[in-house]
């Protein structure tokens, strides 16, 4: 029996703007896979690439940058060779986006009903009547409370998590087949955010839909992902089951996120927190071979000379270092 086609299938995207010093790739030869219904999660420190990632899938990257390679391929169709006008017609209907802050997203001087039905009524050519309480079922499916009274309030009179819960319901009114979560629970309260991701993952039940969540926090990836892709400097230095991930991170980079990561019960008594030193880089000026090296404790003279090419580990786990196995154990 052959596997089922990928849902989303990226293969070499690379993603530069220009600069005074030539083109910095913020994204560099990405290349990664999303099955129907699964949640892939995006992770890494702030500047790994991330949210021009999200964007570039939707060709929305935000001049003077552009897509310089590469395929983005929505079930076998490879939108980068879409016209403007296709293009638009596949975002939002196959393929939204959840934006990281949704009061600079949200219109101001609209109210959130009329957002959503002038959404209803452009996409899916629904009456002005049938779009308002459509809108009313999106907001109510979304938990927000007296979605009738609420749909004629206006984004700054929301709280942030109903904010949040308006910009899914947006989404979700062309029932794409792919979400992009884009540090959707950012700036919320711990509670709200994990409301929001027990409705993300509820309505991938529901649905089937299959979502790219991006996040830095690597607690929020695990409680919530299937898969885990980690992002630095452009490139992907590992993918693996968030299990097996979790269980058994290989690359030092991976490593070093977990270990930041603060753990219940490890107060001070226990030591401060574990920093990963130095700064990421600089994508204009990238070491050669592995971009990780100087912040590396493992690095070594070889490391400049690596190709980054992620190699198979384990089932289903592939990772950009090549020295992994002196790192981390084989298993027994």
């Amino acid at each position: 029996m052959t596997a089922a086609a990928p849902l989303l299938d990226v293969r070499g995207l690379t993603v530069g703007f220009p600069t005074v010093r030539g083109v910095s790739r913020v994204v560099s030869d990405l290349s990664f896979q999303v099955a129907e219904g699964e949640i892939l999660g995006l992770v890494g420190e702030s500047g790994s690439g991330k949210s021009v990632t999200c964007r570039a899938l939707l060709g929305l990257v935000p001049e003077p940058g552009a897509i310089l390679a590469g395929e983005v391929r929505l079930d076998g169709r490879d939108l980068l060779g879409l016209d403007p006008r296709a293009l638009r017609e596949v975002r939002g209907a196959e393929m939204a986006m959840v934006f990281q802050d949704p009061m600079s997203s949200l219109n101001p001087v609209l109210t959130v009903g009329r957002q959503i039905t002038e959404t209803l009524t452009q996409r899916n050519g629904l009456s002005r009547r049938a779009a308002r309480g459509r809108a009313v079922e999106l907001l109510d499916r979304v938990g927000i409370p007296a979605a009738e009274r609420r749909i004629a309030s206006y984004p700054h009179e929301l709280s942030g998590g109903m904010r949040q819960r308006v910009m899914i319901a947006l989404a979700l009114a062309g029932e794409p087949r792919l979400l992009l979560a884009d540090e959707p629970t950012t700036a919320l309260d711990v509670t709200i955010q994990d409301q929001i991701l027990f409705l993300l993952r509820e309505i991938r039940s529901q649905t089937g839909m299959a979502i790219v969540f991006v996040s830095h926090d690597m607690g929020v990836i695990a409680q919530t992902c299937d898969r885990v892709a980690v992002m630095y400097a452009g490139r992907l230095l590992e993918v693996a089951p968030a299990d097996e991930l979790f269980g058994l991170a290989r690359h030092p980079y991976t490593r070093a996120l977990l270990e930041a990561a603060p753990r219940i019960g490890e107060g001070r008594r226990r030591g401060e927190l574990h920093a990963i030193p130095g700064q990421p880089p600089d994508v204009a000026e990238l070491p050669a071979g592995c971009p990780f090296a100087p912040r590396c404790p493992y690095a070594r003279e070889a490391c400049a000379s690596v190709s980054m090419e992620l190699e198979l580990v384990a089932p289903g786990h592939v990772m950009a270092c090549p020295f992994v196995r002196e790192l981390v154990p084989e298993r027994g």
